[in-house]
């Protein structure tokens, strides 16, 4: 008997999580939990699965199509305000998903979320492992937002949301906050989080007595929403883009695409953008400070901080 002929089929966590419908951890709890039924027996960890076999979660057949392994594909879609990131909407709502290409395999996994209300930056991808660790606390993946803010913020409300602030869900705080401009009513700020906790951000302004008037995501990790990439279009990251997306979350390897579309995409897209586009800044003619100018750090020695001995995160690069 050959000892080295390898196992057939993939492991039952690992389909599921590349299907985008949970982590390998959270999976391997609904297994040992009895959820999870391959072809009418409940599964056990460990087993492994054919494309031929039938799996359910909760009674609810998991569609052959979103077991299919396809292709790691990662997209960049800059969202306009007014769409929901989800599948269908009862009311009948625009959702992100409609502007999204068709696959012949699989589904696209958003990775995090943005509410009706919020813009910008939303990656997309096929790989639900990926889209996980992505979103997972652990990996300390930096959000960056630029936020407009109704009324004058106090050098003490700024100092509040960097030491940290109590939410119904738990403290939350910013990594750290830049001044960006903006005049009389409404001002500017660009506002880094290490975590996607529903409407966080919006939660955390309104928790130091303040209002965001408009939400917009100009960040993910390693990757920043180009002024190219206009409101309604998406483009593929490269190998090499989502490489370096690894790196930030501290994976030192990535899967290797089985064909080179991203770099085909991202070249032909590169030759037809304009030499002149418009600034992704919020408005027109504000200017972002320098961190020395107006960059509100938290203390992480204070005595009234939550978050003493606990900052998350490592250094920024431009």
């Amino acid at each position: 008997m050959n000892q080295n002929k390898p196992l057939a089929g993939e492991r039952l966590q690992k389909v599921l999580a590349n299907a985008g419908m949970g982590s390998r951890r959270q999976i391997e709890g609904w297994i040992s939990e009895g959820r999870v039924e391959v072809n009418g027996e409940v599964a056990k960890l460990g087993l492994r699965v054919l494309p031929s076999d039938a799996i359910r979660v909760d009674g609810k057949q998991v569609a052959k199509r979103m077991l299919e392994a396809p292709d790691r594909e990662v997209i960049v879609y800059n969202k306009p305000e007014g769409e929901l990131v989800t599948r269908k909407d009862p009311e009948g709502r625009r959702t992100v998903f409609e502007r999204m290409p068709k696959l012949k395999h699989g589904r696209w996994i958003p990775v995090g979320r943005l509410d009706i209300n919020s813009s910008g930056l939303l990656l997309l991808t096929t790989d639900g492992e990926l889209a996980n660790q992505l979103m997972h606390p652990s990996r300390q993946v930096e959000r960056e937002y630029a936020v407009r803010v109704m009324g004058e913020v106090s050098e003490e409300q700024l100092t509040q949301l960097t030491h940290g602030v109590e939410l119904d869900d738990g403290p939350a705080r910013f990594e750290e906050i830049v001044e960006s401009g903006g005049e009389g009513f409404n001002r500017w700020y660009h506002v880094v989080i290490m975590e996607g906790r529903q409407r966080e951000v919006r939660r955390m302004w309104e928790a130091v007595g303040t209002r965001v008037s408009r939400l917009k995501r100009v960040r993910y990790g390693s990757v920043i929403l180009d002024s190219v990439l206009k409101v309604g279009r998406w483009r593929y990251l490269s190998d090499d883009e989502i490489r370096e997306l690894q790196v930030t979350m501290g994976l030192k390897s990535a899967k290797q695409s089985q064909s080179g579309r991203r770099e085909r995409q991202a070249s032909s897209q590169k030759k037809r953008v304009a030499t002149k586009s418009k600034d992704m800044r919020p408005t027109d003619g504000q200017k972002r400070r320098t961190r020395q100018e107006c960059s509100h750090k938290p203390s992480t020695n204070s005595p009234s901080s939550p978050w003493k001995g606990k900052r998350p995160g490592g250094k920024r690069s431009r």
